[in-house]
């Protein structure tokens, strides 16, 4: 148990040490990746918690990052479109959202959600301590696994459903991919399934990325111009997408 406890309190420090240097660099303003890295970073501190969110130590924490998680997403999209935008056109189109891109970055720094969240980090060591003291980590290494466990007999589930919804897949698989990067040995993942679970990730976020940017342009004009060419890139990105998944449902049945 004592190993389990040092284990979540090093981890956690090493992500907030993470966010605030993100931080620094998103307040610099020179640098494209900051919010992305910011995110990741955000997203294995919420895996680390997800299975301690019942302890009264660890729900506001999870509580306050899964606020600035929400409020951050749009910005984050709102970058992987300019991005796009900026390398295949149409050039009004990028230069018309750039500000948006700005002020987006400002409104997160300024954010009440980002400052209880960096208040909720700096509580927790001492909120952890005490919930060691008072024997609510008892059975933690079992708690972490159960819940783990359970994470993957859901995503297992999902992928036998012919009328899988992709949408709730690319969640279902990084939960499981980031609980395992936080726990690896709870989780008893092999390489393998490691590996299908990254690739299929990352064949969702691509499809998702254009079934965004479709739905964008039917209330935004000047992306009108992009829609053909997103609509066939969408259905290819279909096809790699279901081609990954079951790669990953195969390696989940045959369980190695």
């Amino acid at each position: 148990m004592k190993d389990q406890f040092e284990a979540v309190l090093t981890t956690l420090l090493r992500l907030q040490v993470a966010l605030y240097a993100c931080h620094e660099r998103m307040a610099a303003g020179t640098d494209a990746e900051a919010l992305h890295d910011l995110r990741v970073t955000l997203r294995r501190l919420r895996s680390l918690l997800r299975p301690l969110r019942k302890l009264p130590a660890c729900a506001q924490l999870q509580q306050r990052a899964a606020a600035f998680g929400h409020l951050s997403g749009p910005v984050r999209d709102l970058e992987v479109l300019l991005a796009h935008l900026q390398a295949k056109g149409p050039a009004d189109a990028f230069r018309r959202r750039q500000p948006q891109v700005r002020q987006g970055h400002s409104a997160l720094l300024d954010s009440a959600e980002l400052s209880a969240l960096f208040a909720a980090l700096d509580a927790w060591p001492a909120l952890w301590r005490e919930a060691r003291a008072d024997g609510q980590l008892d059975g933690l290494h079992k708690r972490i696994r159960r819940r783990l466990r359970k994470q993957q007999r859901q995503l297992a589930a999902a992928l036998l459903d012919p009328a899988h919804d992709r949408h709730r897949l690319r969640l279902l698989i990084k939960r499981v991919r980031y609980g395992a990067e936080a726990y690896p040995q709870q989780a008893g993942l092999s390489g393998k399934v490691l590996m299908r679970l990254k690739q299929a990730q990352s064949e969702l976020g691509d499809w998702h990325d254009y079934f965004q940017w479709l739905a964008r342009a039917e209330q935004e004009p000047d992306l009108q111009p992009c829609v053909d060419g997103w609509r066939r890139a969408m259905r290819a990105t279909e096809r790699a997408a279901d081609q990954a998944l079951e790669a990953l449902r195969l390696v989940f049945a045959s369980g190695s």
